[in-house]
Parts: structure tokens; C-alpha cells; sequence
């Protein structure tokens, strides 16, 4: 009876999986170097890292790991500014511009200090944390990050900021 309810089993069609979708790539139009969601934007926030160019070094929490240390700041230059969207967008393949973190306006006001997300027009805010870590020497690979924040001004116009950030996979010896 037992291998009778295998065969039928096995007999029924597999089940489908509920449908996946692959998110949208961040960068069809290979003519240009900005990814899509932000072409066409106007620049009103300033996005910068420091240090950039990064290197890893070890990671004294996770022995065997390697951390990229940086902070990224961002400047609204245009007029106060509410955040709509913000996050990265990587390249470190051949392939392009590859999406990577994506923040809510929540999660931006949280990593930046910057209360509901409102930019202040002239005042730096501030990601003093923004690591990247590899758990070992294998995981250790250069590629460049486009951070960018688009946000709104009172009447709904939307501006876009970002900032390039250069990681590097060499260790550099201690200074």
C-alpha cells in the first residue's frame, strides 16, 4: 500500500512555485553611465564618502574577517528636502551596475541621524557606520558603489544626490 501511494505521488505533476520575479535591473541603457533611476533627475543633495578610495583591514570582531570602514554624508543644497527613496548600486563584474541595498525614508533617517527623513537645506547628515565586511580573505573583492538619495522638495520636485565609493580588495599594511 505504502509503495502504491509513492508511485501516485510521484505520478501527480510537480507543483508550481508561487511566481518569482527577478528585481528590475538598475541599468538598461549601457550608452550612459548613470543607472536608470537616476537619469534625468536634477542634482540638489551633495553625497560624499571618506575615506575613498577604502580598503579592508582586519576585523577585530570577527577573527579571520576583513571590514571596510567609511562614513557617507549628505548635503541638501537646493532647499529642504524630504528623502524618497535612497540606497547603492554596485559594479564589480563586467556586468554593470548591479542593485544592491535599498533604504526606506525610515531606514535613511535611522542610519543618518536625520529625523523623518527631512533634509535641512546646508546641513551635513551623516551614515558614521557604512561597513562592509567579509567574513575571510576569500571574500575580499574591489568594486565601486554609486550611493545616491533622491528626495522631494515642498512642491514635489524631485532631485537626486550620490557619490561614488571605490572599495578596494588589497589589504593596506598598518600605518
Amino acid at each position: 500500500m505504502l509503495r502504491f501511494l509513492l508511485l501516485a505521488l510521484a505520478a501527480l505533476p510537480p507543483r508550481l512555485a508561487p511566481a518569482q520575479t527577478a528585481p528590475a535591473p538598475a541599468w538598461t541603457d549601457h550608452s550612459r553611465v548613470l543607472p536608470d533611476a537616476l537619469r534625468r533627475l536634477p542634482v540638489g543633495l551633495t553625497l560624499w564618502h571618506t575615506p575613498n578610495p577604502n580598503y579592508p583591514a582586519p576585523n577585530p570582531a570577527a577573527p579571520g574577517g576583513f571590514v571596510w570602514k567609511h562614513q557617507t554624508r549628505v548635503r541638501a543644497e537646493t532647499a529642504d528636502l524630504q528623502v524618497v527613496k535612497c540606497g547603492s548600486i554596485i559594479w564589480y563584474s563586467a556586468a554593470g551596475w548591479q542593485t544592491n541595498i535599498t533604504q526606506t525614508p525610515a531606514e535613511f533617517a535611522r542610519f543618518f541621524n536625520c529625523p523623518g527623513g527631512k533634509l535641512k537645506k546646508g546641513v551635513t547628515y551623516t551614515f558614521a557606520r557604512n561597513y562592509r565586511y567579509a567574513d575571510s580573505a576569500r571574500q575580499l573583492y574591489g568594486g565601486d558603489a554609486l550611493w545616491y538619495i533622491i528626495a522631494k522638495d515642498a512642491q514635489g520636485r524631485l532631485y537626486k544626490g550620490y557619490g561614488l565609493i571605490e572599495t578596494e580588495a588589497d589589504v593596506q599594511p598598518a600605518k
